[in-house]
């Protein structure tokens, strides 16, 4: 008699979330042009994967730490509801120069970096600082270590 092995039943509302969450924990891989004035100015475009950011031709690696909360993402950002966000942990030296000779953080280490992507549009903010960043808005608004927020697009 041959046996016939069933497969695990998985339960649709799970098939339903992973289909939403895995989409969103990767929006911002890949190549974005840059389109605020800042990014123009000081990065030009930029290219991220799972391990790297490209900026201005030259690689530095990346470190996912966390996705961003909703409200996190609203306090760095300025945003309404919708898109996803993450914070990740980089080196990138302070003497580093950019486009135009700019740099990320003037005379500090850039060392993390949020991303938010809402519909095709990448935002950044770069922080200095070897604490992670609070994302709050009163936080944000006396903080030191953000270093500035650039917006791309594919």
């Amino acid at each position: 008699m041959l046996k016939v092995m069933k497969r695990p039943h998985v339960p649709a509302f799970l098939l339903s979330i992973l289909a939403i969450v895995l989409p969103l924990a990767a929006q911002d891989r890949g190549y974005w042009n840059a389109a605020s004035s800042n990014a123009r100015a000081i990065t030009g475009d930029v290219t991220i994967n799972d391990a790297k950011i490209i900026i201005s031709l030259l690689n530095f690696p990346i470190a996912q730490i966390r996705a961003l909360k909703p409200e996190e993402i609203s306090a760095a950002f300025d945003a309404e509801s919708g898109g996803a966000g993450n914070l990740y942990r980089l080196s990138i030296p302070a003497a580093q120069r950019f486009l135009h000779h700019n740099t990320l953080c003037g005379t500090e280490q850039t060392e993390w970096m949020a991303t938010y992507v809402e519909r095709k549009t990448l935002h950044l903010a770069f922080f200095s600082g070897s604490n992670p960043p609070v994302f709050t808005f009163d936080a944000l608004s006396k903080s030191q270590d953000l270093c500035g927020t650039f917006s791309f697009t594919h």
